[in-house]
């Protein structure tokens, strides 16, 4: 309740009826969205099903996080969803259960995607790669080069109309053209092979910054921008 409180979300949720949703916020006139001449091109269709990329993924030796992961994570989720959210990679709590923000950061992230009036497992979440990095630094780019095969190929299977990335990494992965931190390119879409893609900061980030009620608000605005854009009213 102090968190739906502090970013404006001003509703509980209750089991015995629907919540009231929050104020819905216009969708951004197509000016709003930026595109990236680089990235204008429509995705080519998927070379594989989304089990067998999965299957690929849990077996996956191209890099040497593989060596000392517990379990890969290929991300969970609604395979026909209009919206995906993509991190930077498992941390410990994943790499044990092999599931995708199970942690702490990844219960506020559920946390936010009820406030936006979804079910988590009516969504797609994922990261950019797949296996743990040790002590959960930064990935590498080689490891985010080994992994990309693998993303691209879920979002070519899944093609959800909107891509929330979490934090400056995976927001490098979809924008590499992009300068400036994450305070200067969230909040605003960008077009991406003919999707939209809406950069905003990482859970953990909100967590290491607990007492912040500034970046919990423009996370929710940023969300609010989601919803307007998917149509939840």
């Amino acid at each position: 309740m102090k968190f739906l409180k502090e970013i404006g979300a001003d509703f509980v949720f209750k089991t015995e009826r629907r919540p009231a949703r929050p104020t819905p916020v216009r969708p951004e006139p197509v000016s709003a969205v930026h595109p990236l001449p680089a990235l204008a091109a429509p995705l080519a269709p998927p070379s594989k099903d989304i089990a067998s990329v999965h299957e690929e993924i849990l077996r996956c030796q191209k890099c040497p996080l593989a060596g000392d992961r517990t379990r890969a994570v290929p991300g969970e989720g609604n395979l026909a969803t209009e919206l995906m959210f993509v991190g930077e990679g498992p941390g410990q709590d994943e790499d044990a259960q092999g599931r995708p923000f199970v942690g702490r950061a990844g219960q506020l992230l559920t946390k936010i995607i009820a406030a936006m009036t979804y079910d988590r497992q009516n969504v797609f979440i994922t990261n950019i790669i797949k296996c743990r990095p040790p002590n959960n630094r930064v990935p590498h780019r080689d490891e985010v080069e080994a992994c990309a095969p693998y993303l691209l190929e879920q979002i070519k299977n899944i093609r959800p109309k909107v891509i929330v990335t979490l934090g400056k990494s995976a927001t490098d992965f979809f924008l590499p053209d992009t300068t400036g931190g994450m305070t200067s390119i969230r909040g605003q879409f960008y077009a991406w092979h003919g999707l939209q893609v809406m950069p905003t900061f990482h859970p953990s980030y909100l967590i290491r910054n607990e007492g912040n009620v500034g970046i919990k608000k423009m996370v929710w605005d940023d969300m609010q921008k989601v919803m307007a854009l998917l149509g939840k009213k």
